[in-house]
């Protein structure tokens, strides 16, 4: 049963109309995959040798202290950007296939997921090196890595219930960050109480249990609730809601681009998925602090700046723009059946990526408290996303076929959110360029020849606005009909 599931989607990624872009996510992936992967295995073994020589401690007890960091931080990971397995489960409702069968399989995908084997790279390193360099048993190094298996895969399920109670997540991140906080200022530690259990986990068998009783609890829990939604007049079925009306008539000043725009405000307003985006677009505004701060060394050169500078203003940009037309696939076959030219279409999404993008310059001004210097990066940035990034972006939209369910909501089996790794790992492609710039000019000359040299490209963008549109039409125009099969797939 599993070999024909397998067999299923091994023929719809193959014989999908967005092959081409789809295998090259996968490579572009699992390129940042393998990087992730060595950075695992060296922060083990760099961790295991920093705490033990440099700070004369012994690297299992600060490891412990700082877990339940690690695991709550490993929770909200999940839940803004793992995915639950992607199955057609429609059609095999109507074939003689048992619900079970087909949760079952779906389940054993995210036992298999990269979120969950991704742990290992740093604790297996940090295992072997306690035995050798540490001294410590085999037997309750095993067991310590067992209770974290155990947790880590307690995460993935209770991931999966919490797909549907975005309110609770956003409690849990609000609550560990004031405990972060209120350690940072010395109030109060909560690690105090945290660590004496993963110390049990090395300790004491019995302990072990506890998170292994937690593990079973929340796989039967996630198990009956997905299988319970697996009916299609019940959890797959789309809800119906009252709609309000409102009055959008100040946009009319944009002309027909008007009535694309009010249809992208109503989206954002009304749907969860389009909310995500500008909830995405708000925590980008603080990306900063980790260059403009210095608190993080790595990061502390000045071409980071510019490179900060544009994930700030162009937060909404590289989230919702990835995505265009993807936003409008329910509807997009019966859009370009009626007399509507792709300009003013494009023109709509483009005041919107604007207009986000001018907002976002003006809430980031909190940055002035770090200097006239940063701030100037973030206008800087702000020019070179409105003239260039978001050509860009509208560019790359002709290419990336992925529709959008927005009546999935959450659902089982389900895309997970509009802004997910995938829009992540094509907006890095736009941080390059103005990054080239800025160093030419500053290691040239000085730091303002670099933001002169980003602005001018910038300005220069803007200026020829007409001439690239004209080019992107075309191209949305040679797609078009390559678009629309792949929207119309059910994959």
């Amino acid at each position: 049963m599993f070999k024909h599931f397998i067999t299923l989607q091994w023929k719809s990624f193959w014989r999908s109309a967005s092959l081409s872009s789809g295998l090259f996510m996968k490579l572009f992936m699992g390129f940042w995959a393998v990087w992730l992967i060595i950075m695992m295995i060296s922060g083990g073994a760099g961790a295991f040798f920093y705490i033990k020589k440099e700070l004369c401690l012994d690297p299992l007890e600060v490891v412990n202290r700082f877990l339940i960091y690690w695991m709550i931080a490993d929770l909200i990971f999940r839940y803004a950007l793992q995915k639950m397995p992607i199955i057609n489960i429609k059609p095999l409702l109507l074939l003689p296939f048992k619900k079970k069968k087909i949760v079952s399989y779906a389940f054993g995908k995210t036992a298999f997921s990269f979120f969950n084997i991704v742990h290992a790279f740093f604790f297996v390193p940090f295992s072997i090196l306690l035995v050798a360099k540490g001294n410590h048993p085999v037997g309750n190094v095993l067991l310590w890595n067992l209770g974290l298996i155990a947790i880590i895969y307690s995460n993935n399920f209770l991931n999966i219930l919490l797909n549907k109670k975005d309110n609770l997540i956003f409690l849990v991140g609000g609550i560990v960050a004031i405990f972060i906080g209120l350690q940072y200022f010395g109030y109060f530690d909560i690690t105090t109480y945290t660590a004496p259990f993963f110390e049990g986990l090395y300790n004491s068998w019995l302990i072990v249990l506890v998170p292994i009783t937690i593990l079973v609890i929340l796989l039967v829990l996630s198990f009956k609730s997905f299988v319970s939604d697996l009916y299609l007049d019940a959890g797959l079925a789309s809800k119906s809601k009252d709609i309000k009306t409102e009055n959008l008539d100040w946009l009319n000043r944009f002309g027909k681009t008007a009535t694309f725009l009010k249809n992208d405000i109503k989206l954002i307003k009304r749907n969860k998925r389009a909310k995500s985006t500008v909830l995405v677009s708000f925590l980008f505004l603080f990306y900063g602090l980790l260059f403009f701060t210095g608190a993080v060394e790595v990061y502390d050169g000045p071409v980071w700046r510019i490179f900060a500078a544009i994930f700030v203003t162009g937060g909404f940009l590289l989230s919702f723009g990835q995505f265009v037309p993807s936003w409008d696939s329910s509807y997009y076959p019966l859009m370009m059946s009626q007399n509507i030219k792709y300009k003013e279409y494009l023109s709509s999404k483009w005041w919107l990526m604007v207009i986000a993008t001018l907002i976002s310059t003006v809430l980031a001004s909190g940055y002035l408290y770090f200097g006239w210097d940063v701030y100037l990066a973030i206008i800087v940035a702000s020019i070179y996303n409105i003239g260039v990034n978001s050509h860009v972006v509208l560019w790359a939209g002709a290419y990336v076929k992925t529709p959008i369910d927005l009546t999935s909501n959450k659902k089982a089996f389900g895309d997970k959110q509009a802004f997910n790794t995938k829009t992540l790992l094509l907006s890095l492609p736009k941080m390059a360029l103005p990054m080239i710039l800025y160093a030419i000019g500053h290691y040239a000359y000085s730091p303002y020849a670099g933001y002169a040299l980003v602005t001018i490209a910038g300005i220069a963008g803007f200026a020829f606005k007409d001439a690239v549109f004209n080019k992107i039409e075309k191209i949305y125009r040679t797609e078009k009909y390559k678009t629309i099969a792949a929207y119309k797939q059910k994959n």
